[in-house]
Protein backbone atom coordinates (compact mmCIF):
# COMPACT_ATOMS: atom_id res chain seq x y z
CA UNK A 1 0.00 0.00 0.00
CA UNK A 2 1.42 3.42 -0.97
CA UNK A 3 0.49 6.92 -0.41
CA UNK A 4 0.59 10.23 -2.06
CA UNK A 5 -1.52 13.02 -3.88
CA UNK A 6 -3.30 13.17 -6.93
CA UNK A 7 -1.69 15.78 -9.33
CA UNK A 8 -3.55 15.36 -12.30
CA UNK A 9 -6.92 13.89 -14.13
CA UNK A 10 -7.70 13.39 -17.87
CA UNK A 11 -10.07 11.09 -19.16
CA UNK A 12 -10.92 9.54 -16.00
CA UNK A 13 -6.89 8.44 -15.35
CA UNK A 14 -5.55 10.07 -12.12
CA UNK A 15 -2.01 10.45 -11.33
CA UNK A 16 -0.34 10.13 -8.24
CA UNK A 17 3.01 11.37 -6.86
CA UNK A 18 4.13 9.02 -4.08
CA UNK A 19 6.59 10.11 -1.21
CA UNK A 20 9.28 9.23 -3.17
CA UNK A 21 8.01 11.62 -5.62
CA UNK A 22 7.34 8.84 -8.27
CA UNK A 23 4.64 8.99 -10.43
CA UNK A 24 1.84 6.15 -10.90
CA UNK A 25 -1.23 5.95 -13.20
CA UNK A 26 -4.76 4.97 -11.14
CA UNK A 27 -8.18 4.66 -11.11
CA UNK A 28 -10.18 4.86 -8.17
CA UNK A 29 -12.22 1.87 -7.07
CA UNK A 30 -16.27 1.54 -7.90
CA UNK A 31 -17.23 1.81 -4.12
CA UNK A 32 -16.11 5.86 -4.96
CA UNK A 33 -18.51 5.64 -7.68
CA UNK A 34 -21.11 4.40 -5.73
CA UNK A 35 -20.91 6.66 -3.11
CA UNK A 36 -20.95 9.53 -5.34
CA UNK A 37 -17.68 10.95 -3.82
CA UNK A 38 -14.96 10.83 -7.19
CA UNK A 39 -11.20 11.75 -5.92
CA UNK A 40 -10.30 15.09 -7.12
CA UNK A 41 -7.00 16.45 -8.13
CA UNK A 42 -4.99 17.58 -4.57
CA UNK A 43 -6.73 14.34 -2.89
CA UNK A 44 -3.95 12.61 -0.45
CA UNK A 45 -5.09 8.84 -1.09
CA UNK A 46 -3.76 5.36 -0.75
CA UNK A 47 -3.10 3.25 -3.48
CA UNK A 48 -2.38 -0.37 -4.13
CA UNK A 49 -1.06 -1.36 -8.01
CA UNK A 50 -3.12 1.07 -10.03
CA UNK A 51 -5.51 1.09 -7.85
CA UNK A 52 -6.77 3.97 -5.39
CA UNK A 53 -8.48 2.52 -2.10
CA UNK A 54 -8.66 5.01 -0.20
CA UNK A 55 -9.29 9.02 -0.11
CA UNK A 56 -7.94 10.51 3.29
CA UNK A 57 -10.37 13.45 4.95
CA UNK A 58 -10.21 16.86 2.72
CA UNK A 59 -9.05 20.35 4.71
CA UNK A 60 -10.94 22.10 2.19
CA UNK A 61 -12.59 22.00 -1.47
CA UNK A 62 -13.47 23.85 -4.34
CA UNK A 63 -16.25 22.76 -6.93
CA UNK A 64 -15.45 25.50 -9.92
CA UNK A 65 -12.34 24.51 -10.23
CA UNK A 66 -12.53 21.56 -8.83
CA UNK A 67 -9.56 20.69 -6.57
CA UNK A 68 -9.30 20.16 -2.85
CA UNK A 69 -6.50 20.92 0.06
CA UNK A 70 -5.65 24.41 -1.36
CA UNK A 71 -3.61 26.47 0.88
CA UNK A 72 -4.42 29.65 -0.95
CA UNK A 73 -6.35 30.60 -3.85
CA UNK A 74 -4.66 33.41 -6.42
CA UNK A 75 -7.45 35.33 -8.00
CA UNK A 76 -5.76 36.41 -11.57
CA UNK A 77 -7.79 39.75 -12.76
CA UNK A 78 -6.69 41.03 -16.17
CA UNK A 79 -6.74 45.10 -16.17
CA UNK A 80 -8.12 44.44 -19.87
CA UNK A 81 -8.89 42.10 -21.92
CA UNK A 82 -11.29 41.04 -19.98
CA UNK A 83 -11.82 44.63 -18.29
CA UNK A 84 -11.18 44.53 -14.74
CA UNK A 85 -14.08 44.56 -11.74
CA UNK A 86 -14.85 44.67 -8.65
CA UNK A 87 -17.90 42.57 -8.87
CA UNK A 88 -16.14 39.81 -10.30
CA UNK A 89 -13.33 40.45 -7.81
CA UNK A 90 -15.68 39.96 -5.06
CA UNK A 91 -17.49 37.03 -6.38
CA UNK A 92 -13.49 34.81 -6.49
CA UNK A 93 -13.21 36.37 -2.59
CA UNK A 94 -16.47 35.08 -1.24
CA UNK A 95 -16.07 31.63 -3.00
CA UNK A 96 -12.26 31.47 -1.36
CA UNK A 97 -13.64 32.39 2.20
CA UNK A 98 -16.48 30.40 1.69
CA UNK A 99 -13.87 27.07 0.79
CA UNK A 100 -11.95 27.99 4.10
CA UNK A 101 -9.11 29.07 1.81
CA UNK A 102 -6.47 32.05 1.64
CA UNK A 103 -7.09 34.47 -1.19
CA UNK A 104 -4.55 36.36 -2.75
CA UNK A 105 -5.04 39.05 -5.29
CA UNK A 106 -3.29 39.27 -8.44
CA UNK A 107 -3.65 42.22 -11.26
CA UNK A 108 -2.10 41.03 -14.41
CA UNK A 109 -1.83 42.64 -17.91
CA UNK A 110 -0.68 45.92 -16.23
CA UNK A 111 1.33 46.76 -19.30
CA UNK A 112 -2.04 47.34 -20.94
CA UNK A 113 -2.72 50.02 -18.67
CA UNK A 114 -0.98 53.75 -18.94
CA UNK A 115 0.24 55.14 -15.81
CA UNK A 116 -2.64 57.49 -15.17
CA UNK A 117 -4.95 54.70 -15.33
CA UNK A 118 -2.61 52.00 -13.42
CA UNK A 119 -2.63 54.70 -10.70
CA UNK A 120 -6.55 54.91 -10.47
CA UNK A 121 -6.71 51.44 -10.73
CA UNK A 122 -4.44 51.14 -7.14
CA UNK A 123 -6.21 53.81 -5.88
CA UNK A 124 -9.86 51.70 -6.01
CA UNK A 125 -7.41 48.80 -5.03
CA UNK A 126 -5.78 50.25 -1.97
CA UNK A 127 -8.84 49.34 0.32
CA UNK A 128 -8.13 45.95 -0.55
CA UNK A 129 -4.53 45.67 0.53
CA UNK A 130 -5.97 46.24 3.92
CA UNK A 131 -7.30 42.57 4.07
CA UNK A 132 -5.57 41.28 1.14
CA UNK A 133 -2.24 40.42 -0.46
CA UNK A 134 -2.54 42.70 -3.63
CA UNK A 135 0.35 42.10 -6.47
CA UNK A 136 0.42 44.16 -9.76
CA UNK A 137 1.98 41.82 -12.66
CA UNK A 138 2.60 41.18 -16.08
CA UNK A 139 3.63 38.37 -17.95
CA UNK A 140 5.59 40.71 -20.25
CA UNK A 141 7.51 42.42 -17.67
CA UNK A 142 9.87 39.81 -15.76
CA UNK A 143 10.50 42.14 -12.60
CA UNK A 144 7.19 42.51 -11.57
CA UNK A 145 6.84 39.01 -11.33
CA UNK A 146 10.01 38.68 -8.74
CA UNK A 147 7.74 39.15 -5.45
CA UNK A 148 5.01 37.14 -7.17
CA UNK A 149 6.56 34.34 -6.88
CA UNK A 150 7.83 33.81 -3.76
CA UNK A 151 4.21 33.50 -2.70
CA UNK A 152 4.05 29.75 -4.06
CA UNK A 153 6.57 28.57 -1.73
CA UNK A 154 5.71 25.51 -0.01
CA UNK A 155 2.11 25.76 -0.71
CA UNK A 156 -0.37 24.52 -2.93
CA UNK A 157 -1.97 27.04 -4.89
CA UNK A 158 -4.83 27.57 -7.25
CA UNK A 159 -4.95 29.94 -10.34
CA UNK A 160 -8.48 30.85 -10.65
CA UNK A 161 -9.44 33.56 -13.18
CA UNK A 162 -11.77 34.86 -15.68
CA UNK A 163 -10.97 33.58 -18.61
CA UNK A 164 -8.41 35.19 -20.62
CA UNK A 165 -6.95 36.88 -17.59
CA UNK A 166 -3.69 35.39 -18.31
CA UNK A 167 -3.42 32.35 -15.45
CA UNK A 168 -1.56 30.09 -18.13
CA UNK A 169 0.93 32.94 -19.38
CA UNK A 170 1.48 33.75 -16.17
CA UNK A 171 2.81 30.19 -15.37
CA UNK A 172 4.93 30.48 -18.87
CA UNK A 173 6.40 33.15 -17.34
CA UNK A 174 7.15 31.74 -13.89
CA UNK A 175 8.31 28.51 -15.39
CA UNK A 176 9.49 28.88 -19.59
CA UNK A 177 9.92 25.23 -19.49
CA UNK A 178 5.93 24.85 -19.02
CA UNK A 179 4.74 26.27 -22.48
CA UNK A 180 1.41 25.83 -22.00
CA UNK A 181 -1.50 27.00 -24.22
CA UNK A 182 -2.50 30.68 -24.21
CA UNK A 183 -5.78 32.32 -25.90
CA UNK A 184 -6.54 35.23 -27.06
CA UNK A 185 -9.19 37.10 -25.96
CA UNK A 186 -11.87 36.60 -28.13
CA UNK A 187 -13.16 40.66 -29.69
CA UNK A 188 -17.10 39.70 -30.42
CA UNK A 189 -17.30 38.23 -26.76
CA UNK A 190 -15.04 40.14 -24.74
CA UNK A 191 -13.79 36.24 -23.41
CA UNK A 192 -10.62 34.15 -23.74
CA UNK A 193 -11.06 30.89 -25.32
CA UNK A 194 -10.79 28.41 -23.24
CA UNK A 195 -7.26 27.02 -23.06
CA UNK A 196 -7.00 24.85 -20.05
CA UNK A 197 -8.57 21.54 -20.68
CA UNK A 198 -7.88 19.84 -17.81
CA UNK A 199 -7.07 20.72 -14.00
CA UNK A 200 -3.35 19.37 -12.84
CA UNK A 201 -0.79 20.39 -10.26
CA UNK A 202 2.45 21.79 -11.40
CA UNK A 203 5.61 21.92 -9.35
CA UNK A 204 6.65 25.26 -9.81
CA UNK A 205 9.15 27.82 -7.41
CA UNK A 206 8.95 25.48 -4.57
CA UNK A 207 5.34 24.43 -4.83
CA UNK A 208 2.52 22.91 -6.46
CA UNK A 209 0.22 25.19 -8.35
CA UNK A 210 -2.92 24.43 -10.30
CA UNK A 211 -3.67 25.78 -13.44
CA UNK A 212 -7.24 25.13 -13.90
CA UNK A 213 -9.76 25.44 -16.59
CA UNK A 214 -11.26 29.54 -17.07
CA UNK A 215 -14.67 30.50 -16.65
CA UNK A 216 -16.21 33.47 -16.04
CA UNK A 217 -19.77 32.06 -14.77
CA UNK A 218 -19.37 32.15 -10.93
CA UNK A 219 -22.74 30.09 -8.93
CA UNK A 220 -22.52 30.57 -5.23
CA UNK A 221 -23.39 26.38 -4.30
CA UNK A 222 -24.84 25.69 -1.40
CA UNK A 223 -24.43 29.41 0.04
CA UNK A 224 -27.41 31.04 2.03
CA UNK A 225 -27.89 34.13 2.78
CA UNK A 226 -27.31 34.25 6.51
CA UNK A 227 -23.44 33.08 5.51
CA UNK A 228 -22.93 35.92 3.15
CA UNK A 229 -21.83 39.09 5.76
CA UNK A 230 -19.10 36.25 7.54
CA UNK A 231 -17.26 36.56 4.04
CA UNK A 232 -16.58 39.96 4.06
CA UNK A 233 -13.54 40.38 6.23
CA UNK A 234 -13.98 44.18 6.15
CA UNK A 235 -17.94 43.93 7.32
CA UNK A 236 -17.59 41.02 9.50
CA UNK A 237 -15.10 43.36 12.12
CA UNK A 238 -17.71 46.19 12.05
CA UNK A 239 -21.05 43.86 12.36
CA UNK A 240 -20.36 43.62 16.16
CA UNK A 241 -21.72 47.65 16.03
CA UNK A 242 -24.85 46.89 14.63
CA UNK A 243 -28.24 47.52 16.46
CA UNK A 244 -29.67 43.36 15.25
CA UNK A 245 -27.35 40.16 16.08
CA UNK A 246 -27.44 38.56 12.71
CA UNK A 247 -28.02 41.96 10.84
CA UNK A 248 -28.01 40.89 7.07
CA UNK A 249 -26.91 44.99 6.50
CA UNK A 250 -29.57 45.43 3.97
CA UNK A 251 -33.20 46.98 5.52
CA UNK A 252 -31.83 46.96 9.20
CA UNK A 253 -31.78 50.08 11.28
CA UNK A 254 -29.01 51.45 12.95
CA UNK A 255 -26.30 49.01 10.31
CA UNK A 256 -22.64 49.89 11.16
CA UNK A 257 -21.77 47.91 7.88
CA UNK A 258 -24.43 50.97 5.96
CA UNK A 259 -23.16 53.89 8.27
CA UNK A 260 -19.67 53.01 7.13
CA UNK A 261 -20.94 53.07 3.81
CA UNK A 262 -22.31 56.18 3.72
CA UNK A 263 -18.95 57.83 5.76
CA UNK A 264 -16.88 56.30 2.72
CA UNK A 265 -15.28 53.89 5.61
CA UNK A 266 -16.07 50.60 3.14
CA UNK A 267 -16.52 51.89 -1.05
CA UNK A 268 -20.14 52.12 -2.08
CA UNK A 269 -18.98 49.36 -5.12
CA UNK A 270 -18.07 46.65 -2.64
CA UNK A 271 -21.22 47.33 -0.53
CA UNK A 272 -23.29 47.73 -4.09
CA UNK A 273 -21.81 44.57 -5.13
CA UNK A 274 -22.76 43.20 -1.70
CA UNK A 275 -26.25 44.10 -2.56
CA UNK A 276 -26.08 42.51 -6.39
CA UNK A 277 -24.88 39.07 -4.59
CA UNK A 278 -27.10 39.03 -1.64
CA UNK A 279 -30.24 39.28 -3.92
CA UNK A 280 -28.94 36.68 -6.36
CA UNK A 281 -28.35 33.81 -3.36
CA UNK A 282 -31.82 35.21 -2.53
CA UNK A 283 -33.17 34.15 -5.79
CA UNK A 284 -31.53 30.90 -6.71
CA UNK A 285 -33.16 27.71 -5.93
CA UNK A 286 -31.61 25.19 -3.33
CA UNK A 287 -29.74 22.38 -4.61
CA UNK A 288 -30.50 19.30 -3.20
Amino acid sequence: MKKGRIIKLIGGIYTVKDEQNIQHSVKPRGVFRHKNKSPKVGDMVEFEGSVITKVYPRDNELVRPPIVNVDQAVLINATKSPNFSTFLLDRFLILAHQASITPVVVINKIDLLGEVALQKLKKTLAYYERFYDVYYVSAKAPDTLKSFETLFKDKVSVLAGQTGSGKSSLLNALDHSLDLKTGETSKALGRGRHTTRHTELLEIKGGLIADTPGFSKLDFYNLVTDDLPHLYPDFFEKESACKFRGCHHINEPKCAIKQAVEENEIPKDRYHNYLKIYEEIKQQKPIY
